[in-house]
């Protein structure tokens, strides 16, 4: 496990930190090399699964209906968490990826930041699907990379389209996290 880009964040300052999804791996990854306190917004559905659900509710993190969410349910947890000093961090493609090719983001994860001002931080996970497949309980040896890009500042932007600016998350943080998906059938060096 190798990590890049830690000297890019202020000790003490509260962000929302959003990662492509590769594995179920990538959770643990991130709460072992971000040096915060840090709480997910989850889908709803992991609520159901034995002892994860629990630990979820019972240690703070946010379980989310995708499909109709609580705008103001998850405001007031996250002013909440932001005024203790803990940080969030978002999946926004929804879903893992199996290839390991970044996915679309989904334009409400970054609502929140934009309308409370909150600085956005891109992660770019590499190499974490062949650790832990989707599908797949199983871990297998692998070397994972972690680079954390600069932070956004979102002061100033409220109002403006959580898509569009979802989209210049994605383009910061793709590169990186596509850097060993095999182009054209060639894989790329390590």
């Amino acid at each position: 496990m190798d990590v890049a880009g830690l000297e890019r964040l202020v000790p003490g300052r509260t962000y929302l930190f959003v990662a492509n999804h590769q594995s179920i791996y990538d959770i643990p990854i991130l709460f072992w090399s971000i040096p915060y306190q840090l709480r997910i917004i989850a889908k709803r559905s992991l609520g159901r699964f034995p002892f994860l659900g629990w630990h979820l509710r019972r240690t703070g993190h946010m379980l989310v209906d995708r499909r109709r969410p609580d705008r103001a349910a998850i405001f007031s947890w996250a002013s909440r968490l932001t005024s203790k000093g803990l940080s969030l961090i978002v999946f926004p493609e929804g879903t893992r990826s199996r290839a390991g090719r970044v996915g679309r983001f989904k334009g409400g994860s970054f609502y929140l930041a934009l309308e409370a001002g909150m600085p956005v931080v891109p992660l770019s996970v590499i190499g974490s699907r062949h650790v832990m497949l989707k599908g797949r309980l199983a871990t297998y040896p692998g070397h994972v990379r972690l680079v954390v890009h600069e932070p956004i500042d979102t002061s100033g932007l409220a109002g403006t389209d959580p898509k569009a600016f979802g989209e210049r998350v994605r383009q910061i943080l793709a590169p990186d996290a596509e850097s060993d998906v095999p182009q054209d059938g060639v894989h790329p060096r390590p």
